[in-house]
């Protein structure tokens, strides 16, 4: 099979002793530093040639901090080309000035994330002002990350549709229950989330929601076949999802699993998968 150059669309960098990070707490595996030359040395002899970093669930006293400190990591390793920042989307027209705090940073910054996908109001990525925030975002060229759980489908078909200029990235695949096997309701709402010319959908984070130990390819394989087809070439990409996916995988592990469930695509497929859809959607 051939090997593309890859532009990894999710991946993390943090150190607890930096920045305060409470939903590490306890996780042996997680709370420890993961910052850029790990990453480098867990992706050796995958050909990465970009990343984009996204926001890591720093408390939200340290998030603009992280911001800053990713843009100083980018001058360590150029590779790191695009910046998803945490951003208080919930304030309304009041995270006005936070945007431009964080555009202000530079060109990386190129789009935001609030995530959602663990509050219990499943629609709470509807308030008014929740809305009003990501109609903002398109007068800064800024993309928003939705980081979901499946069952937030619905809620999130219905901000869109509400904010037909800005740029959605699903995060994810929108978190489908892949350790029980589960494709209803997912798959059908991802489907219409799909019929919104105006998302993108990741594929990555997929072996932390199935079962972590045990999980094999063919368990995967339904999941990105559905998105490949609902999206189409156009508007899929691939992501790491490191380190959190070290609950579940090595690097090198998924990097294999998705070569081999999108070796059928055609070679020009592969290569928006792989890169070229990247820099589009996030401007790289």
């Amino acid at each position: 099979m051939t090997i593309y150059p890859i532009v990894d669309t999710h991946m993390h960098l943090w150190d607890p002793e930096h920045f305060r990070m409470s939903w590490l707490d306890g996780d042996a595996l997680l709370n420890q530093r993961y910052t850029i030359d790990v990453y480098t040395a867990q992706t050796a002899g995958i050909p990465v040639e970009a990343m984009v970093f996204v926001e890591c669930g720093v408390e939200p006293q340290y998030a603009y901090l992280e911001a800053q400190w990713v843009v100083a990591c980018a001058q360590i390793d150029a590779r790191i080309q695009g910046i998803v920042a945490a951003c208080p989307i919930e304030f309304g027209l009041r995270a006005r000035s936070y945007i431009e705090a964080l555009v202000a940073l530079g060109p990386r910054v190129k789009g935001v994330r609030r995530n959602i996908q663990d509050e219990k109001d499943p629609k709470f990525c509807l308030q008014p002002d929740f809305v009003r925030a990501v109609q903002l975002l398109s007068g800064y060229a800024l993309s928003l990350d939705l980081c979901i759980r499946y069952w937030q489908l619905p809620a999130v078909i219905a901000l869109v549709r509400q904010c037909p200029d800005t740029q959605f990235i699903l995060d994810h695949l929108g978190k489908p229950n892949a350790k029980e096997h589960m494709l209803e309701p997912w798959r059908d709402q991802l489907r219409e989330l799909a019929t919104l010319p105006n998302v993108a959908c990741k594929v990555s984070g997929l072996v932390t929601e199935a079962d972590h130990r045990a999980w094999k390819v063919d368990d995967l394989a339904p999941y990105v076949a559905h998105v490949l087809e609902v999206f189409g070439e156009d508007r899929v990409m691939f992501g790491g999802d490191w380190p959190v996916m070290l609950l579940a995988s090595s690097y090198t592990r998924w990097f294999e699993t998705m070569r081999t469930l999108t070796v059928s695509l055609t070679e020009a497929a592969q290569r928006k998968f792989w890169n070229e859809n990247a820099r589009r959607l996030y401007r790289l």
